[in-house]
């Protein structure tokens, strides 16, 4: 009786889930192709997690998947995912001024991804190698922020991207056990560190099997990689413009300010521009949109010596613009939209409270450094942390060392808190109701699985949109295996254990995470 009660109940909750997924598809239907890769997912034993502005869908059935990457590396976290003290904005929708509304164009990093079986996996070894491995490279954590993002694991996969993208290496297959969710975060980091590159597209293709492990990369080159030296001679000699005339200026500040002026006078704004996300299309093409006015803006000051970050977001769409550290602080400049006609300087050298009616980050440039309070641009208000201090040692620990070494309240802090009180409030929640780290939302998971008990239940937390991509990783690589399940289960006395996962955004930066669970 009690294995046909089990039975029963197993088809049951399989109908149950059945029913919702096709009630989501109706209400959105571009949730159903990601449902589709959801399924498949499931079937080769993975946890998917699909993020999105409203509802994402994931479920998971299992026992005990690994949670570690090759060589006991634990590739699942990235160092940015602790304190980095942006402050999301509210998640109003951002509406640019009319001045210089469809001034974007960024493309987000994109993958084409293709599940193949363990004996394709086995015959591309045999003709596939790993390629440049990149052994000897470093990168400069002030120059090269989403290099130091990266745990070491996954700096070893970085150095073996940019090696081979030297190289115009098209195939290769990873030197270290990653998960494809891994390889966009690391593909992303060497796109973002290295405007030089500017033969390297935003796409790449991977391979990978059932268990989500990433088993072949191919990366995608535009048109100059057919003419390279030439190109890059081209490149060298366009920079070398800006350049020659910035070297005479005094401080950074004047630097910068040069750069800056140069750029707007020799880029003219164009949609339809080819190779639009490379810095080539605007120093060389002279035409481009904003990520091509940010990588161009960020290699300038990088050959200055000055730390300069391409930040990607939205602004009512995909975004691009930079972030700029003078005297130990941190500014947003957007170049594109201070090329209006005519020229400003509405958004040169602004922190986060200016921009936040405007630019909100997103993806991994929500870990690069706040931008401070307004100030002087050359060096004035309160000084921020150098770059290797606002990597938390601990990504465990989000938001819990973001008062490590102060004694005293600065302003900036306290604009911090009052920002935070108000998004608490644009939520309808209270700051206790919030789970500002995964080991929070771990404990927190626990105890609402004992309080439910067996069976299909459900529950509900909030977290800060901060955290969520360490929860996705979390759940991508089958590490919330050992994180919550395991000791729930064993306080239940049972053994399996089903999962569905929605998240609702929530406003002033917070999500609301749903669970629906079943264990037996």
């Amino acid at each position: 009786m009690k294995l046909i009660r089990k039975i029963f109940m197993g088809i049951a909750f399989l109908i149950i889930t059945s029913c919702v997924a096709v009630l989501v598809c109706a209400l959105s239907p571009d949730l159903t192709s990601k449902l589709a890769g959801a399924v498949n997912s499931v079937e080769a034993g993975q946890a998917p997690v699909m993020p999105g502005d409203g509802l994402s869908i994931g479920q998971a059935v299992q026992k005990n998947p690994g949670s570690t990457g090759g060589n006991g590396i634990d590739t699942g976290w990235i160092r940015g995912q602790g304190n980095h003290g942006y402050v999301t904005p509210g998640s109003e929708p951002v509406a640019p001024p009319e001045t210089v509304n469809g001034r974007g164009g960024y493309e987000p990093v994109t993958e084409e991804l293709e599940q193949i079986l363990q004996e394709e996996a086995d015959n591309l070894s045999d003709v596939i190698a790993t390629g440049e491995l990149g052994e000897g490279l470093d990168f400069d954590a002030a120059l090269y922020p989403y290099y130091a993002m990266l745990e070491p694991g996954l700096q070893q996969l970085y150095r073996q991207i940019y090696a081979n993208a030297q190289n115009l290496n098209t195939s290769f297959v990873p030197a270290v056990e990653v998960s494809v969710s891994q390889v966009k975060m690391v593909f992303e980091a060497v796109y973002n560190d290295h405007p030089e590159m500017f033969w390297l597209e935003t796409g790449y293709s991977c391979k990978y099997l059932g268990d989500g492990k990433c088993v072949e990369l191919i990366l995608k080159y535009n048109d100059t990689a057919d003419y390279l030296d030439q190109a890059k001679a081209q490149f060298n000699e366009m920079a070398e413009v800006i350049l020659s005339g910035a070297r005479s200026q005094g401080t950074p500040f004047d630097q910068e300010k040069y750069v800056h002026d140069a750029l707007m006078e020799m880029v003219e704004y164009d949609e339809a521009a080819d190779m639009n996300q490379s810095a080539y299309s605007a120093l060389v093409l002279g035409r481009s949109v904003c990520a091509g006015y940010a990588r161009s803006f960020q290699y300038l000051m990088q050959q200055l010596g000055v730390p300069c970050y391409y930040c990607t977001g939205t602004s009512g769409e995909d975004h691009a613009w930079n972030i700029i550290r003078l005297d130990q602080t941190y500014y947003n400049v957007d170049v594109t939209w201070d090329d209006t006609n005519p020229a400003t300087y509405d958004y040169f050298n602004k922190s986060d409270q200016e921009f936040a009616d405007t630019h909100v980050r997103n993806s991994l440039s929500v870990y690069l450094p706040a931008c401070g309070v307004n100030a002087a641009a050359a060096g004035g208000g309160e000084a921020s942390p150098g770059i290797r201090e606002l990597i938390n040692e601990n990504p465990q620990q989000p938001l819990g060392w973001i008062s490590r070494g102060k004694t005293n309240a600065s302003a900036a802090d306290e604009a911090a808190e009052a920002l935070k009180e108000e998004n608490l409030r644009k939520a309808g929640i209270t700051e206790d109701q919030v789970l500002e780290s995964l080991e929070e939302y771990y404990k927190d998971c626990v105890q609402r699985i004992k309080e439910v008990g067996t069976g299909e239940q459900q529950f509900i937390n909030v977290i800060p949109e901060t955290l969520w991509s360490a929860i996705e990783s979390a759940y991508s690589s089958g590490s919330y295996w050992k994180g919550y399940v395991e000791t729930a289960l064993k306080e239940l006395k049972v053994e399996n254990f089903a999962i569905q996962l929605q998240t609702q955004r929530l406003g002033g930066g917070y999500y609301r995470l749903y669970h629906t669970i079943y264990t037996y």
